[in-house]
């Protein structure tokens, strides 16, 4: 199916290698191929295989990395999905440290769309974070590494795992109270705070002070920001998941004056 591979980088769960289609009415084509070992796979982790393939199968978005072949060996599983030739917005971000209004608002008005797809499809992501999203060469998004969502959840039946990057997570994650698709908008507001600052909302010196401060810290907003970016950062970051914008669906997102505006 491919010529030799040049390895890209890590995923989740395996080594991911652009590779090039030799045969078929594709032939030529670059994608990423991402692959796992059977044996160095525990069970968790091969149940959240499973789900990214599902999912991967089940999503059809532009926003979206799209899979276009799964197989499988005696010893290994291998996806083979888009390759994105513009990198992703965590090395943009490490390189030019903090974008533009108008940067975030293009980033976030994509995001938005795609996470609407999924919450549509009653899947939350969970793993919202710059190194998740995908650049195409033209610097439009595609959210990628789908082995932390959750299929079937909503206001009736919750997810309680406990997953995700601890700095992105919503304190009804942090709690395990049970989460639904809202948790997805507070980790949208963490990087919505994080490309317009470069810096995190609530950051401790390790991982349980981080935690601490998710539940409880007052956002320190910088005032360089627009007033309605501020205002769109408080109304994410709202701690009861039910009066967090977003919740009522991603109307809510649109409507608001950091997108509205000119």
């Amino acid at each position: 199916m491919v010529d030799e591979p040049m390895e890209e980088g890590e995923g989740s769960f395996g080594k991911v290698f652009l590779v090039r289609k030799k045969t078929g009415p594709d032939a030529g084509q670059l994608y990423a191929m991402k692959v796992l070992k059977k044996a160095s796979l525990k069970v968790r982790d091969r149940v959240r295989t499973k789900m990214e393939r599902d999912i991967l199968v089940e999503v059809n978005h532009p926003f979206i990395v799209k899979l276009h072949y799964a197989f499988q060996t005696e010893g290994k599983l291998y996806l083979i999905l888009d390759f994105l030739r513009g990198g992703d917005v965590f090395t943009r971000l490490s390189k030019e440290v903090l974008f533009t209004e108008e940067d975030v608002k293009f980033y976030l008005a994509e995001l938005a769309l795609a996470l609407d797809h999924l919450h549509r499809l009653g899947i939350v992501y969970r793993d919202l974070k710059p190194e998740n999203i995908l650049l195409d060469e033209i610097g439009h998004i595609k959210l990628t590494d789908f082995g932390l969502s959750k299929e079937s959840v909503d206001q009736e039946k919750k997810a309680y795992s406990f997953c995700g990057t601890v700095e992105y997570m919503a304190p009804e994650v942090v709690n395990r109270r049970g989460h639904s698709q809202s948790a997805d908008w507070w980790s949208y507001g963490v990087l919505m705070f994080e490309m317009l600052t470069g810096t995190l909302p609530f950051q401790g010196k390790d991982r349980n002070e981080t935690m601490n401060m998710i539940l409880k810290a007052k956002l320190g907003m910088p005032q360089f920001l627009s007033a309605e970016a501020q205002s769109l950062l408080r109304m994410l970051f709202k701690r009861n998941p039910a009066n967090r914008l977003g919740s009522e669906g991603v109307e809510e997102i649109k409507r608001h004056l950091f997108f509205c505006k000119y």
